[in-house]
């Protein structure tokens, strides 16, 4: 499986466009769970990509693509900006940072996903779930 889409820089169509992409890969057989994660890391991914790197903007749209490769889906997001040091995130779990509100989608999908990588300067993220391990 192999999906190539182009999503509007409106955070009002992410559920829509999760719920789309959702069906297409229900019959891969993902837990539940791992399910959940998958679509909680995917809504973050989105609207970092649509807030800090397209900045809202309706004209800019961010590229997802979906693969599977034997027991991996392989999720790339990938926004029109300027991207950010990825290296020097904020750990939203120190105390210092608890009433910070940045850092807590990449912790999230860090902490879903099994593989995360950032690339072209922090406009794109790679996310890998492997879903036929226990969890």
């Amino acid at each position: 499986m192999n999906i190539s889409e182009k999503v509007p820089s409106r955070l009002e169509i992410i559920p829509e466009f999760i719920s789309s992409l959702a069906e297409k890969i229900k019959p891969l057989g993902i837990s539940s769970e791992q399910f959940f994660n998958i679509r909680l890391s995917l809504e973050e991914a989105l609207v970092n990509a649509i807030k800090y790197g397209n900045k809202m903007d309706p004209q800019l749209f961010v590229d997802v693509v979906v693969e599977s490769q034997g027991d991996k889906l392989i999720i790339i997001v990938k926004d029109k900006g300027q991207g950010f040091d990825f290296d020097n995130v904020l750990d939203p779990t120190k105390v210092e940072n608890l009433e910070k509100t940045s850092g807590r989608g990449i912790f999230l999908i860090k902490n879903l996903m099994d593989e995360v990588e950032f690339s072209d300067g922090g406009s794109q993220i790679k996310m890998v779930k492997v879903f036929n391990k226990d969890e």
